[in-house]
């Protein structure tokens, strides 16, 4: 039999012809490894299933993706749910995947560790970027579902703790797939506005399916965006969502936010009591005190006649001036005893008592004076002081001492 000779083409579509009549290959489930893993711009994914012997091709278009719960990632165990065919251009076989289910854990589970894992590095759930609660609010806006009974358990336990408070309810969904943007968009909302000064999101218990607008990413970055301070109520206590990370304070259930975000008015009420009890018995033990004060004043003689102690100062103060007078006195007179006598010895001394008996001082032409002979020659100009008036001399001889 002459052997039939086919263009590359036509072989590659008689193979995939084949291959897609085969039932087998028509709908099956391959277990691997991912790797070589690309995500395009166009929104396929490619990537290669292997075990510890072979490898397949893979592609995951951009329809089947969208309903992917969790992120593809080189190393994951999958179970790819598809068909396996021939690409006719390449001549290659792989596997057409509408599903990927992961192995060892739910899609959800695995999406829920991803998400975390990035956002807490990012920092979304930093210690230190919560923001404290106020602690008496006026106005609540509590952003859940109004039909739930979350919000009626939320509306009761406000209404009995703190009555005063204002609450703005804020309906939106919280379960399917319109859930996390309205949630993330009501959160802005009362952002952009200032509806209220804390923010309570969250709903009742339920699986991880109806919890799951809580972990989606854009719920948990608008928490972490908000500038006034949420608190997230998501679920019962073992539940712990994405936005409970986010949040500025996890609440175990909505009835709990709602303690957490007001205080309890009866509670405050017998602290204000106690406190005012305190403060009167304080007041009436310092006027007490006073009063035993006051009247241990108003028996000293001083209280009694107060003009007798200002007598008796005045008669303090005579006795003390007339001491100090007289003190005054001693002292003036020894001082001018001593003035005296020191005015007669300064007499005694003085130049002028010589002159007045005669003798005269002689200067030469510096104004020094003269006592020796031998400090003048003969012809010098002289002046003699006398008692009354002066002389000039001029030096005709001069007698030396012998």
């Amino acid at each position: 039999m002459e052997n039939a000779v086919l263009s590359v083409t036509e072989l590659n579509h008689y193979i995939k012809n084949l291959m897609d009549g085969d039932m087998l290959l028509a709908g099956l489930a391959v277990r691997g490894e991912i790797s070589n893993y690309k995500l395009y711009p166009s929104g396929h994914h490619y990537f290669t299933l292997k075990d510890s012997e072979s490898a397949l091709r893979c592609v995951l278009f951009k329809g089947s993706a969208s309903r992917l719960r969790f992120r593809p990632e080189n190393g994951i165990g999958v179970t790819a749910v598809g068909r396996v065919t021939v690409f006719p251009r390449d001549g290659a076989y792989q596997l057409y995947c509408t599903e990927l289910l992961p192995e060892g854990m739910g899609d959800l589970h695995l999406a829920y560790e991803q998400l975390k894992d990035k956002l807490s590095k990012e920092g979304l759930f930093d210690v230190s970027r919560k923001k404290p609660l106020p602690r008496c609010p006026q106005t609540i806006a509590l952003v859940t579902s109004s039909a739930g009974a979350a919000v009626r358990d939320m509306i009761r336990v406000l209404g009995k703790r703190w009555p005063m408070a204002k609450l703005v309810i804020l309906p939106v969904r919280v379960q399917g797939a319109e859930a996390p943007p309205e949630i993330a968009g009501a959160i802005r909302y009362a952002n952009r506005y200032r509806v209220a000064e804390l923010i309570i999101t969250g709903r009742g218990g339920g699986s991880i399916e109806d919890l799951w607008a809580f972990n989606d990413e854009r719920v948990a970055r608008a928490i972490f965006e908000s500038e006034l301070p949420v608190i997230s109520a998501v679920g019962h206590e073992p539940d712990v969502t994405i936005a409970d990370y986010a949040a500025d304070l996890r609440a175990a259930t909505p009835s709990n936010a709602a303690e957490l975000a007001v205080p309890d008015a009866g509670e405050l009420r017998e602290v204000f009591s106690s406190a005012e009890a305190r403060l009167l018995q304080a007041v009436r033990k310092k006027l007490s005190e006073k009063r035993a004060r006051l009247g241990d004043l108003s028996a000293r003689r001083v209280m009694r006649n107060p003009t007798a102690y200002i007598d008796q100062k005045r008669l303090e103060l005579d006795r003390a001036q007339t001491l100090l007078t007289a003190r005054f006195e001693r002292l003036a007179a020894a001082k001018k005893h001593g003035y005296i006598r020191l005015a007669a010895a300064l007499d005694a001394l003085s130049p002028l008592k010589v002159l007045a008996r005669g003798y005269s001082i002689i200067t030469d032409a510096d104004g020094r004076t003269v006592s020796d002979a031998e400090a003048v020659s003969v012809g010098n100009k002289l002046r003699l002081t006398l008692n009354r008036g002066a002389l000039g001399c001029t030096v005709d001889n001069i007698v030396r001492e012998r």
